[in-house]
């Protein structure tokens, strides 16, 4: 961390009141010393980090942080805030700011960096001796580790340090240690690692009372941990370092493996085997949960891990007493969806997660192959289609046949759609067992013309077969070969046979029906499924709601010569997505003072992502005042989606926004259909945040901020 931040990085009297003013103060900072090329460009990445997960931490301490393109190598900046910033954490505002800036793609030094500051931050003389500095070149040193904090530092920093901003819980201080006993560095070592974020598997915890080993009261309890979180990166290595400081209080033996977000290190089996109970605090799957089977088990959030560790411990031994454990590890315990999960999700919520998951790997094919295909179009003509292979007749100096080459690309990608869909699915479902089933009912399907429908329920038969499979006792003599052999001959015989023989003809009939009904869609009908189909993609920007209508709108073209009733559905689609980010940068210009500074800088941004069809452009306006934003989004997004039907604009790539408009039918109606929706979401907002009155912190002071006892403007934004 020696070259990632100076005292030029570090500002100990930030006066920012938003978490989007101190990222601004801090990134300045950056761009001074060259390490941030694109200010705007670099906080809108910020911006849209800070939208996926707050990065509040307990304990009075924020961190944001993101990957960007403008970023020139790793850098780290550190504000100190008297007042307080509100970055989202449970407890309050931040005092401790702390702005991580990593170059896109550089997910070693992104993590590094992230890393190693979240196990100091769980060191309460760290946090208590960064509160004490009076320079910024101790600050920076402190961070850096050239200067540790010194007792009297700390002992000065916690007697002026209100008791709302403790860093951590007693149980996590670092700092008590008399009467414990470490884990072996060779056991530390093996608990240190990473994630690549694969899906987990089985062992879910059934909690039952069999016979367990009883610690050996010889030596100091042991437990082993794991820790992990979304991003990898912040929390996993802080509910670490809390566990860790927490083990040593208690005086038991306590390793953690950190499933990060670069790859992990598992822990020693024989440290597995030796550990008396098992921590898991996780919001992603555990992956490789098995080894963990048959041991007491404590299951929870990775942010319990942060904030109440001793009590974890204190649980964990007490199901260690009572002889409490999860699961055996040949014992069925739930697909990685299951594990993913809440316990309380029902198997709506699994099978909703289990069709995203191949809806999202499908997604890519759609947009090469579509796009590749709308291409050929454009360069080759609407007769493009009807070209000879190119393999066998290709001229280099015509256009014909290079927009036959990008036709007949696309074309292949296309043949990929429904096996990738149905291969997901069961992936979803059953792990990397479902993948090879998965394909081969996909590709069943699409030979027996059942499409979509037919890769829905390929990709479900799969990843259940699976699971039935999985759920019988095997010899241990054939465990073996399940994985390689058994498992995939079966499942696919089964998959392959249901697909051909059973159920295979019946979807195919009802995806010629869809089909049908889709192409006779005309004048009112069609117009009233453009303005739901708006609807939905407004509703939740980018959420569910939104997936389910691209979703729809995608199996339509997902095809090599859809109708025109299917592309004409995709074009409203697209349509209405763009509104939402198009008229919330169009409402900050026209009305600034309805929205904060950081809001108007939001705005700029918005431009951009709306014209990208990017509809989560919206979403830092819609979570700061969704009651008038989102039906203001809504009524916009199905006037679009309803115009875009009506004026009988097709398009054939599912992505691209502004930029394949030359590849849309009737282009001239389609912008004139988002440019009237935009125009209604545009005033709906600006109406009704006008009855609001401005925004706190807009930069003038107006009646109603001052009847409602808003403080008078400094020259800094005020949340809002």
């Amino acid at each position: 961390m020696s070259d990632m931040i100076g005292a030029d990085l570090v500002d100990l009297d930030l006066s920012a009141d938003t978490k989007e003013a101190a990222a601004r103060a801090l990134a300045v900072r950056m761009v001074a010393r060259g390490r941030v090329t694109d200010l705007e460009g670099f906080l809108a990445d910020v911006a849209a980090r800070e939208a996926q997960m707050p990065t509040g931490l307990d304990g009075g301490i924020g961190i944001p942080h993101c990957r960007s393109v403008h970023v020139t190598e790793p850098t780290l900046a550190f504000g100190r805030s008297a007042a307080g910033i509100d970055f989202g954490a449970p407890d309050g505002p931040a005092d401790l700011v702390f702005l991580i800036a990593a170059p896109a793609g550089a997910d070693d030094a992104h993590l590094t960096i992230l890393s190693s500051l979240a196990r100091k931050l769980m060191n309460a003389d760290f946090t208590a001796a960064l509160r004490a500095a009076d320079t910024a070149r101790a600050a920076a040193a402190l961070i850096r580790g050239d200067e540790p904090p010194t007792d009297q530092e700390a002992r000065t920093a916690a007697a002026s340090a209100p008791e709302d901003t403790a860093v951590v819980p007693a149980a996590a201080s670092a700092g008590t240690t008399a009467g414990s006993t470490a884990p072996t560095a060779a056991a530390s070592a093996a608990g240190t690692g990473s994630t690549s974020g694969t899906p987990g598997a089985p062992a879910a915890e059934a909690a039952g009372t069999v016979p367990v080993p009883a610690p050996d009261e010889s030596r100091p309890f042991r437990i082993v941990a794991v820790t992990s979180c979304p991003t990898g990166i912040a929390h996993t290595y802080m509910a670490a370092e809390s566990l860790e400081s927490a083990g040593r209080e208690a005086g038991v033996e306590l390793v953690v493996e950190t499933q990060g977000s670069a790859g992990f290190a598992r822990l020693d089996p024989a440290v597995i085997a030796a550990a008396d109970g098992v921590i898991l605090a996780h919001d992603v799957p555990v992956r490789d949960k098995d080894r963990f089977a048959g041991k007491p088990t404590v299951d929870v959030g990775v942010k319990a891990g942060i904030n109440r560790p001793a009590e974890l411990i204190a649980e964990i031994r007490e199901k260690a007493a009572r002889g409490e454990v999860s699961a055996p590890a040949h014992a069925p315990a739930g697909t990685p969806v299951e594990r993913a999960g809440d316990a309380t999700e029902g198997y709506g919520t699994k099978l909703r997660t289990w069709l995203m998951s191949g809806v999202s790997y499908m997604v890519p094919f759609v947009a090469a192959g579509g796009l590749l295909i709308a291409l050929g179009f454009a360069i080759g003509g609407w007769q493009v289609d009807k070209a000879p292979s190119v393999m066998d007749h290709f001229v280099w100096t015509q256009t014909d046949s290079w927009g036959a080459l990008l036709f007949q690309i696309g074309g292949v990608a296309f043949k990929f759609l429904v096996p990738v869909l149905a291969g997901y699915i069961a992936y979803g479902m059953a792990d990397r067992p479902g993948l090879v089933p998965g394909f081969v009912g996909g590709a069943i399907a699409l030979d027996a013309g059942a499409g979509f429908l037919g890769g829905l329920a390929a990709g479900l038969i799969a990843g259940g077969v699976v699971l039935a499979i999985q759920r019988v006792r095997i010899p241990a003599v054939l465990r073996g070969i399940m994985p390689v052999v058994v498992i995939p001959l079966v499942s696919s015989a089964i998959t392959g046979f249901l697909m051909l023989v059973v159920i295979g003809k019946p979807i195919a009939s009802a995806q010629k029906g869809l089909t049908d009904w889709l192409s006779g869609l005309t004048g009112t009908n069609a117009v009233l499924l453009g303005a739901l189909l708006g609807l939905m993609m407004c509703f939740d920007l980018g959420g569910p709601v939104n997936k389910v209508a691209y979703a729809f709108a995608t199996a339509g073209i997902a095809v090599t010569d859809p109708s025109d009733s299917a592309m004409q559905i995709m074009a409203a689609v697209m349509a209405a997505g763009m509104v939402p980010p198009l008229a919330m940068a169009l409402a900050t210009t026209v009305r600034g003072r309805l929205f904060t500074p950081a809001e108007r800088e939001n705005g700029k941004a918005a431009w951009v992502l709306g014209a990208s069809f990017i509809s989560e452009g919206a979403i830092p306006f819609a979570a700061a005042d969704p009651l008038r934003v989102i039906p203001s989004a809504m009524a916009g997004g199905a006037l679009t989606g309803a115009l875009s039907m009506a004026f009988g604009a097709t398009l054939r790539a599912p992505h691209g926004g502004v930029f394949v408009v030359p590849l849309i039918g009737s282009p001239l109606l389609y912008l004139v259909a988002i440019a009237a929706g935009v125009c209604v979401t545009t005033a709906l907002v600006v109406v009704l945040k006008g009855m609001r009155g401005q925004a706190p912190g807009s930069g003038t002071t107006g009646p109603a901020a001052q009847e409602a006892g808003a403080p008078k403007d400094t020259g800094q934004p005020v949340a809002a």
